[in-house]
C-alpha cells in the first residue's frame, strides 16, 4: 500500500456515505455535489474492489466489507483529525475545544468532578467528554487510545503505553447497615457464603483475580456495569461488594449500607492517565496530563484523609 498515492479526503466521503448510505445526504454533509460524490464513491468501489453500498429495492445497505469498514473509518478519521489538529502551543485560557476521556463512573465521581472543576476555572473555553470505557480496551488499546485523549484507568490491566499516576485508592467491602450476619469484621467464610454484587466489567477487577488466588470464588448475586448502584443493591439485603474506598466514603450517606475491611491484605489501586505515544509531544495534551497530575496530586494522600 503506496499511501503517498492515497488521497487523504477520500476518508471524510468514505465516513459519509457508509454512515449516511444515501450519495445525496453524503454529499450534503461533507458539503459535496452528487455528481462529485457519485465520483468518490466510484474512487472507493475501485480501490477497495467492493460495492461498499449495494442497492436493494429503493435505498442502499453496506455490504459486508462496508460494515467491516464502517467503525474502521470512524476510528481513522478520529485519528487524522487529531493529527493535524496537533499543536506546538497551547494557551488554556484562550483556548475553545474538547477534549474526550474514557473513563470508569468511579474514575469519573472520584477525579472527573475534580478535574472539571480546575478547567473550568483555568480554561473556560475547554470542554470535557467522559465516556464508559469499552470492554474492548484490553483486546484493542491501541485503536482506542488513537481516537481519544486519555483513559483513567487503573495500573495493572493494560501495559505498553504512557501514563501519568494520579490517585492511590484501595479496596473494602460494602455491607448492608443492618447486616444480620456480618459484625465489625468479614471473614473469609463470609466472603465464601455470602452472595455478592460485582462490578460486571473484568477488565477492573484485579482484587477480585486475587480473591481466586486466595481460593475464594465469589458467589454473584447480581451484576451491574456501575460502581455507583453497587451500595443501592446492597442496602436492606444480604449481599455484600468490593468497592474502591474513596468512591465508598461519597456514597455510604445515600444508602443504607456501611464499610468493612477485607479479611487479607488486599491489591493496592493506583490510578493513572494513560495515552497514545501519538500524543506525547502535542502541547494540548501535554496541557492536558499536566492538569490532570496536578489535580491528582490535590487530592487526599489517602482515602481516609
Amino acid at each position: 500500500m503506496n499511501l503517498a498515492r492515497l488521497d487523504l479526503n477520500l476518508v471524510v466521503a468514505l465516513r459519509a456515505l457508509l454512515e449516511e448510505r444515501n450519495v445525496t445526504r453524503a454529499g450534503q454533509r461533507v458539503g459535496l455535489s452528487q455528481p462529485a460524490m457519485s465520483a468518490a464513491l466510484a474512487r472507493l468501489r475501485r480501490h477497495f474492489d467492493d460495492d461498499l453500498l449495494a442497492r436493494v429495492g429503493g435505498h442502499y445497505e453496506l455490504t459486508a466489507l462496508g460494515q467491516v469498514l464502517l467503525d474502521r473509518t470512524a476510528t481513522a478519521y478520529d485519528v487524522l483529525e487529531r493529527l493535524f489538529s496537533s499543536q506546538a502551543d497551547f494557551d488554556p485560557a484562550k483556548e475553545n475545544r474538547e477534549f474526550r476521556l474514557m473513563a470508569s463512573d468511579y474514575a469519573v465521581a472520584v477525579f472527573g468532578t475534580e478535574l472539571a472543576r480546575v478547567v473550568h476555572e483555568e480554561a473556560p473555553g475547554i470542554r470535557l467528554r467522559f465516556t464508559q470505557t469499552p470492554p474492548t480496551v484490553v483486546d484493542d488499546t491501541a485503536t482506542l487510545l488513537s481516537a481519544t485523549d486519555g483513559l483513567l484507568m487503573p495500573h495493572g490491566i493494560i501495559s505498553d503505553f504512557p501514563a501519568t499516576d494520579l490517585y492511590d485508592d484501595r479496596w473494602v467491602f460494602l455491607v448492608a447497615r443492618d447486616h444480620p450476619g456480618v459484625g465489625d469484621r468479614l471473614t473469609r467464610r463470609d466472603l465464601a457464603r455470602l452472595p455478592w454484587v460485582t462490578y460486571q466489567r473484568t477488565y477492573d477487577a484485579p482484587a477480585v483475580r486475587q480473591l481466586g488466588m486466595l481460593g475464594i470464588e465469589p458467589r454473584a448475586e447480581v451484576s451491574v456495569d456501575s460502581f455507583q448502584l453497587l451500595p443501592l443493591m446492597i442496602a436492606g439485603t444480604r449481599r455484600i461488594a468490593l468497592i474502591q474506598a474513596r468512591l465508598a466514603r461519597m456514597l455510604t450517606p445515600i444508602a443504607a449500607v456501611r464499610v468493612v475491611e477485607p479479611p487479607y491484605e488486599a491489591v493496592p489501586l493506583r490510578e493513572a492517565m494513560w495515552w497514545h505515544p501519538v500524543h506525547t509531544h502535542d502541547a494540548a495534551h501535554i496541557w492536558l496530563r499536566e492538569t490532570a497530575a496536578r489535580v491528582g496530586a490535590r487530592l487526599p494522600r489517602t482515602a481516609e484523609e
